[in-house]
């Protein structure tokens, strides 16, 4: 796991250059602690050409491994972030073709196989990653990222200036990058609590989207979409010819995931996701896992009990702590870890968790992925539950009726009434739109009376809605349940869960897999009928019907509880000084963009426990500390 970093300049200046790759590999060190190195390329000519690395040895610690790396026909430069967890596969078939290799690394395997095959070879790739490669023969740039969008990859191009990067922090490092604030990335923010691929929250910087390719030459672009998750011809075999094969996929995850040169872990919940990864990991190691879980101070909240139950258990090495009156002397320091806004709260456990199995190992296992493939959130019953009942009712009546009985009920003020009426309104939207509202977190009402100025003027003709909609829309698939999990794996999860667990990770350098995330189970995943993801009243039907064999009966009825925190009685509580500080502050970023009187009038609300106002609070807590940290001038 690494942070890497370049640019591309029309004119050469190495004295400049060199130390601006410098401030850039510094901003990175988190990703990297183990090692750094710079490269320039070609040296005293135009364009000018330089990489930067960051390394978290993982793979081959000897300087075999250090990027940035020449291969053996001496016409490619890369510098790559991630791991290649076939790549033993590949170098043995590189090896019989006659290829040398000089060291061990992954690295130097997906170069190799780069050279041979070009953008050909992401198909062949099982791993996470994002690519930088310079060919000094087309002088031509390189980009990709892996399928899931797992390895994050920004791109700044403006007045011929090109820049790449993990982070943006790595690319604000250069003085002549245009800092302009992107107004419709701001909106989605505050739609979606992170801001969608490909836009970032500057208007100059973009991300590679996951699944894609990009080379750079001169000034023409070519991107390319190398991978799609499909949901058409859902398979035929009947549950228990899934349960094996399912099986036989989440084993080889686990198992190819544990391979690692240095301390490998886990983290630990109560719940089956991660319980599953650690009971196969179990089973292919010969000394106890090496496991963690965090909790909180409230009952509502903590798992650690229910991790502590399944550790003692499986046999494991179990560390445990408990987040009690840290979070605010914490939180400004993890706060700065994010480079865009980002409000998740849940990225408050994954750091703790992350700093406390970094004690303990380098390399850590988790649970994700398994609510998007398997339907395991709570909204997708919720949603299938609603898309009955609309398709129950006559469309004249649905977007007649319903919206004037919505008002009706909302104006009553007190908490049924208010359910009532946004099930009303949803009911009363079409099944992609509605997915859209009762997943956003700033609604459009909300938003105009709040925004201002030159933001509500430049975003009074875009919906963020348009963002879900689309993908939608465009999943290859006529059941409703589909269509909302392809949505959530090209936006929620690259969006929101993999860069909380990406930054969060890394801000205390350790990497982290998840096995649930593995392509091929994704794509398995996806030909599973949905019947058998949200069965009834159960969600995650096939995924705890195959762990039925490897865990305990209590891991698998026990009820989902998820990476919460407890955000209502934070913001009343220990959290409510540096809140009402920071969105009151005379200098706020807010202040520019926001009614900061209506913002005052959802504080106090929340403040009297009349109405639980935390999601607005916390969103735009978050963007005003974003804006302290990188916007403000």
């Amino acid at each position: 796991m690494c942070g890497i970093a370049g640019f591309i300049r029309p004119t050469a200046s190495s004295k400049a250059d060199y130390a601006l790759l410098e401030r850039m590999s510094e901003s990175l060190r988190h990703r990297g602690p183990d090692a750094g190195a710079i490269q320039m390329e070609p040296a005293a000519a135009e364009p000018q050409v330089g990489f930067c690395h960051r390394r978290l040895s993982i793979i081959d610690l000897s300087e075999g491994g250090l990027q940035p790396m020449t291969s053996g026909n001496d016409r490619y430069v890369i510098v790559f972030n991630g791991e290649i967890y076939n790549y033993l596969d590949l170098r043995a078939e590189l090896a019989n073709d006659g290829v040398q290799f000089r060291g061990a690394s992954d690295t130097e395997v997906l170069l190799e196989l780069f050279a041979r095959e070009g953008p050909a070879c992401l198909h062949r790739l099982n791993g996470m990653f994002a690519i930088a490669i310079w060919d000094k023969v087309e002088k031509s740039l390189f980009l990709a990222r892996d399928r899931l969008g797992k390895k994050p990859l920004y791109l700044y191009r403006n007045n011929g200036e090109c820049l790449f990067a993990s982070e943006i922090k790595a690319i604000l490092c250069a003085p002549f990058v245009d800092r302009e604030i992107d107004y419709e990335a701001v909106k989605d923010y505050f739609a979606y609590q992170y801001v969608p691929d490909p836009k970032s929250i500057f208007r100059h910087v973009r991300k590679l989207r996951p699944g894609y390719w990009m080379r750079i030459c001169n000034d023409h672009i070519e991107e390319h979409q190398y991978w799609d998750v499909s949901f058409a011809n859902p398979h035929s075999q009947n549950a228990d010819q899934l349960v094996d094969e399912l099986y036989s996929l989440l084993d080889d995850s686990v198992r190819i995931r544990m391979i690692s040169d240095v301390p490998l872990g886990a983290f630990l919940s109560g719940g089956v996701d991660s319980s599953a990864v650690v009971a196969l990991m179990a089973k292919h190691s010969s000394k106890p896992v090496t496991t963690c879980t965090i909790g909180f101070d409230s009952e509502r909240y903590d798992e650690v009990a229910a991790a502590r139950s399944t550790a003692e258990w499986l046999g494991t090495d179990h560390h445990e702590f408990t987040a009690k009156s840290t979070v605010e002397q914490q939180l400004l320091e993890i706060a700065a870890s994010f480079d865009e806004p980002f409000s998740d709260p849940s990225f408050v456990p994954t750091w703790y968790v992350s700093r406390m199995a970094r004690q303990q190992v380098t390399v850590a296992l988790a649970g994700d992925g398994g609510d998007e493939n398997f339907a395991g959130y709570a909204k997708y019953q919720t949603d299938q539950t609603e898309n009955r009942l609309r398709n129950a009712v006559p469309e004249i009546v649905r977007k007649n009726v319903f919206p004037t009985l919505a008002g009706f009920l909302s104006s009553w003020g007190f908490t049924p009434a208010r359910r009532g009426a946004s099930l009303l309104n949803s009911l009363s939207k079409d099944p992609d739109e509605a997915f859209f509202i009762t997943n956003s977190f700033f609604d459009r009402k909300l938003w105009d009376e709040l925004a201002i100025g030159e933001l509500k003027t430049r975003t009074q003709d875009y919906d963020p809605s348009r963002i879900t909609t689309d993908l939608y829309q465009s999943a290859d698939s006529d059941e409703h349940l589909s269509r909302l999990l392809y949505t959530d794996l090209k936006s929620y999860l690259p969006g929101d869960i993999l860069v909380k667990v990406d930054r969060m990770s890394m801000a205390n350098s350790l990497e982290t897999r998840a096995p649930l995330l593995d392509y091929r189970l994704v794509e398995f995943a996806a030909k599973v009928p949905a019947s058998l993801k949200l069965h009834g009243k159960e969600s995650k039907y096939l995924l705890k019907q195959c762990s039925k064999t490897f865990l305990k009966a209590d891991i698998l009825t026990r009820k989902k509880m998820g990476f919460s925190v407890p955000l209502a009685d934070w913001l009343r509580q220990e959290l409510k000084p540096l809140a009402e500080q920071t969105l009151f502050a005379n200098d706020s970023g807010l202040s520019e963009m926001f009614d900061i009187n209506g913002i005052r009038e959802i504080w106090n609300e929340h403040q009297s426990a009349s109405r639980d106002r935390s999601s607005e609070i916390w969103s735009l807590f978050m963007f005003e500390l974003w804006w302290q940290c990188h916007a403000k001038p």
